[in-house]
């Protein structure tokens, strides 16, 4: 949960801290000073009955505040930021200069089990499949920029470029950064840039969140993204045991209209969509939630059953097999489209996972009133 509200300059936001009115028990907050002058709040709220209300009081600590590990967020090496998630290595983010495309890699769900592909980044992996080196862990791309191929690394691919962090936070509650990049033709000349922000959350293993929001913004002229199935906003390569080839034993994929695998999944409008399977000894999975404020929500999926998930919005032609059935999107010069996920790694499939009442806790939060 998120609130704003104004508070004395003086204040030392270090030493705030939330109590449960009804339980009178502390519950970890975390603050900070906007630009506008006023105070963001964040905590979590475990759970919450339908027409309940939860009451909290905000004050200054009498010893320490209530923090314990959290999220952090810290560069290891150049172009590599780590996120930890309650002490526990949740996943890196890499950007630099020799990417293609900023990417997260390795992603883990509990006790460093992996959900996303280990190659091409790490090619000697046994059983592991060796298909599209473009597919790295989880990242965004897109197959038409203004023309430019900004999806695979084939000749004449596009980048995205890292051009800075304006902000890298660690915290009780949340963690994450905010990041530039510039996406570029092939001889690395800018055709639009990208605010690229993460938001990690301090959960529990088996539940792994964090929010994903890009913004787009038309600087260098108007911007048309294509339609094609080759991209994906929001995308993922799992791992390769997860690939739902049709054993029993195998992975497998829903969405949130209760489409299950390629055949009523792909190309197909929905909320949500899961890809879950085994991981040497457990059953675990990968989430993409699409906000409902997103353009064209709900969004198509281009999702394989050799491991591949993404939420496009910009492939009808080629899911209904009609060449006069275009979703190109034009962003005007000057203008600025965003979208916002939610990413849950979870143990699990989507039923035990409760990934469509965690659809709802993302697109309908708890309203906050401060008195």
């Amino acid at each position: 949960m998120t609130t704003r509200l104004s508070l004395d300059a003086g204040v030392d936001l270090d030493a705030l801290m939330l109590r449960d009115v009804a339980t009178d028990t502390p519950v970890p907050v975390q603050a900070w000073r906007e630009g506008d002058g006023l105070v963001s709040l964040a905590w979590i709220v475990a759970d919450l009955p339908a027409h309940q209300t939860r009451a909290y009081e905000l004050r200054r600590a009498d010893g320490a505040a209530l923090h314990g590990p959290g999220v952090e967020v810290r560069e290891e090496g150049s172009g590599r930021l780590a996120v930890h998630v309650g002490g526990d290595h949740v996943t890196n983010y890499n950007f630099g200069p020799d990417v293609v495309r900023p990417y997260l890699y390795p992603v883990y769900a509990h006790s460093n089990i992996g959900v996303t592909r280990n190659w091409p980044m790490v090619t000697d992996v046994l059983n592991e499949t060796t298909d599209h080196p473009h597919h790295k862990g989880i990242y965004t791309a897109q197959g038409d920029v203004n023309g430019v191929d900004n999806w695979s690394e084939s000749s004449g691919h596009g980048y995205q470029i890292h051009r800075g962090f304006s902000r890298q936070y660690s915290g009780p509650v949340a963690g994450g950064f905010t990041e530039a990049l510039d996406w570029t033709d092939a001889e690395r000349n800018a055709n639009m840039t990208e605010t690229r922000r993460m938001t990690f959350y301090t959960t529990p293993a088996r539940l792994r969140i964090f929010d994903y929001e890009i913004a787009l913004h038309a600087t260098q002229g108007q911007v048309v993204l294509g339609d094609t199935k080759e991209g994906g906003l929001l995308s993922v390569r799992v791992a390769s045991s997860m690939d739902a080839t049709g054993d029993p034993s195998a992975g497998r994929f829903v969405n949130g209209f209760g489409g299950v695998l390629e055949k009523e999944c792909w190309g197909k409008p929905a909320p949500w969509c899961d890809y879950s399977g085994p991981v040497g000894g457990a059953w675990v999975g990968v989430a993409f939630l699409d906000h409902i404020d997103n353009p064209r929500y709900p969004t198509y999926w281009h999702v394989r059953n050799y491991g591949l998930m993404t939420a496009n919005p910009f492939g009808l032609h080629d899911y209904t097999g009609d060449p006069e059935q275009r979703a190109d999107l034009t962003i005007p010069e000057g203008e600025t489209v965003s979208w916002r996920y939610r990413v849950i790694v979870h143990d699990g499939n989507a039923e035990q996972a409760q990934i469509s009442e965690r659809y709802h806790d993302f697109a309908f939060p708890p309203a906050v009133t401060v008195e």
